[in-house]
């Protein structure tokens, strides 16, 4: 029974025999690097380019953009009770993102 790599080596070579890598998108140029691929720890790597492929973002993207959100808002708060608000709001959610990016830190290096 062939390995896992052996089979995928075999399935390569009769893609490339039938031509079929021709059409594949990118072909014959170099492969680019996403963004952030080399600050990602290495153990999450495969599973954030699992999501990536899925289209489904990391919910600590979504918190980055959240937060950003919160700056923009802030600065355009004409009241200081709504300020305020989203001056907590934005604590509470930095306060959130650093625990999560702590923890997969660790997590990364286990």
């Amino acid at each position: 029974m062939p390995t896992l790599d052996e089979d995928i080596a075999r399935q390569l070579q009769q893609a490339a025999e039938s031509g079929e890598l021709q059409s594949a998108r990118g072909y014959g140029q170099p492969m680019q690097e996403s963004e952030g691929w080399a600050q990602t720890p290495e153990a999450l790597r495969m599973p954030f380019k699992i999501l990536k492929d899925a289209g489904v973002v990391p919910h600590e993207v979504e918190m980055f953009h959240e937060r950003a959100r919160l700056r923009a808002a802030l600065d355009a708060a004409d009241t200081p009770q709504a300020r305020e608000a989203m001056q907590r709001r934005l604590s509470e959610l930095e306060q959130s993102l650093s625990l999560r990016l702590e923890s997969l830190r660790i997590n990364s290096r286990l």
